[in-house]
């Protein structure tokens, strides 16, 4: 799946999460408490920014459609990470 295009995003986190998926709600409740600036696009949406998610997220997880899956400023991702995964991995960007 290297054809797979990259969301477009300008945020240096960026969740790609649903509002049903307690996994997704626990990473940014996680997020907000520790003050980590992060964007949210949603997959199970059909406009702007979601259009590309789905093939994505499924290109980065060994063809799953995996939630929530954290793209990064550099192009790297994690699936499902704990809040301070995500949290040093941000400091690195800005380091």
């Amino acid at each position: 799946m290297s054809d797979v295009q990259i969301p477009e995003t300008s945020h240096d986190v960026t969740i790609f999460a649903a509002s049903w998926c307690p996994f997704c709600r626990k990473l940014i409740g996680d997020l907000e408490a520790n003050g980590t600036p992060f964007a949210v696009i949603d997959p199970d949406s059909e406009e702007g920014q979601a259009k590309n998610a789905n093939p994505w997220i499924e290109s980065v997880n060994d063809g799953n459609r995996i939630i929530p899956t954290v793209l990064f400023s550099d192009g790297s991702s994690m699936t499902n990470p704990p809040a301070s995964d995500v949290a040093k991995k941000l400091q690195e960007l800005q380091g």
